[in-house]
């Protein structure tokens, strides 16, 4: 699976040991692939070692680069050589790979995000095990089965800064962190056995200030005994009150080992990504949002009183954005900014997805 995907195969044998059976069976196998195979000879660690590098060309794989990984000798030719072996692509490839949605899978460190992804895919690709901090970097796979096509991109646990004490695991939480950034809808990982904690209120706020869309998981939900619509009522009701004031975003209670509901949660990311790119029409907006205004006018300040004249939606926004154009723009407070946004939900299906409310004078 890794050769077929793979663009530039770097095939890594020891100089120190030679050339082994195994590495004549992987050379064979590499021999009949029709991948670029770039043959690297490691451990060059002294000038010693260079006379076991000729050894290599046994394999048929063309000319061996001495390298150490030790001391950096020899990577500088070793990633020129990758360079010059990578398939050109053209400008409308790259706009074309930009476009595909992202999902970014986040949580806790040990709430399944790598099961998820596996049970996704289908294989065992993603390593997973009961400790927690294995997954260390952010893996993007791509999924186009049964009519969809988009990322997923599998990140390292997020814990709190003070239980991060090894330098390894910064750098995958910083990772983490990117991932969500470049990211369109990121899937937040529950652990059901644990319910909800506040680490997971931390990784929520990270959304949210990234302005992304949000699909809850509640993971593990076959090993909770008590699986009754008022224990789900429960759950949900607890996850949305800690998450407040945004609160308009899928809860899915399922599990990756059982695959219990799994492709209900692409489904929902899928539709997520969708009202992210939503846009209504102005005339729709003024009409229906017009008439909620005027049954609620903006409360009066000082005696002035704020008058609501035209609303737009910013077109090619990064999530949806809408612009209401009034006289008081200063005296617009937030609590009925949050009832417009309310309004908006009402009426057209923004589920999962931020809204940004702007007011401008007129």
């Amino acid at each position: 699976m890794a050769i077929e995907q793979a663009d530039v195969i770097l095939f890594v044998v020891d100089s120190m040991n030679g050339v082994t059976d195994l590495d004549d069976h992987v050379a064979a196998i590499l021999r009949r692939s029709r991948k670029p195979v770039i043959l690297v000879a490691n451990k060059v660690d002294s000038n010693e070692w260079q006379y076991n590098v000729p050894e290599f060309y046994s394999l048929g794989l063309g000319d061996p680069y001495g390298i150490s990984a030790v001391n950096g000798y020899g990577t500088g030719d070793l990633l020129d050589q990758v360079v010059a072996k990578l398939p050109e692509q053209n400008d409308e490839d790259t706009e074309a790979l930009a476009d595909i949605p992202k999902f970014a899978i986040v949580g806790r460190p040990n709430a399944g995000k790598s099961s998820l992804i596996n049970a996704f895919i289908g294989e065992d690709r993603h390593i997973v095990t009961d400790i927690a901090g294995t997954t260390r970097d952010s893996i993007y796979t791509r999924y186009d089965k049964f009519g969809f096509d988009f990322y997923l991109v599998d990140t390292a646990g997020i814990r709190k800064k003070n239980k991060v004490n090894e330098d390894i695991e910064y750098y995958s939480v910083i990772r983490s962190i990117r991932a969500i950034e470049a990211s369109d809808v990121c899937i937040l990982m529950i652990d059901a056995t644990r319910g909800i904690e506040a680490q997971d209120a931390n990784i929520f706020s990270l959304i949210q200030r990234n302005r992304k869309g949000l699909v809850v998981v509640v993971n593990k939900w076959d090993l909770v005994q008590d699986k009754s619509q008022a224990a789900i009522a429960h759950f949900e009701a607890a996850i949305r009150d800690r998450f407040a004031p945004f609160t308009d975003f899928p809860i899915i209670f399922g599990s990756a080992l059982t695959k219990q509901r799994i492709f209900k949660v692409i489904e929902t990311a899928v539709d997520v990504y969708k009202n992210r790119k939503r846009t209504v029409p102005t005339s729709q907006l003024n009409t229906y949002m017009l008439e909620a205004i005027a049954a609620y006018p903006p409360p009066s300040n000082k005696g002035k009183f704020v008058k609501i004249k035209y609303i737009t939606q910013l077109r090619e926004a990064i999530i949806p954005t809408f612009i209401f154009f009034c006289n008081l723009p200063q005296w617009v407070k937030e609590p009925y900014r949050r009832y417009l946004e309310n309004k908006i939900r009402e009426r057209w299906e923004f589920h999962g997805t931020p809204i940004a409310i702007f007011m401008r004078e007129k």
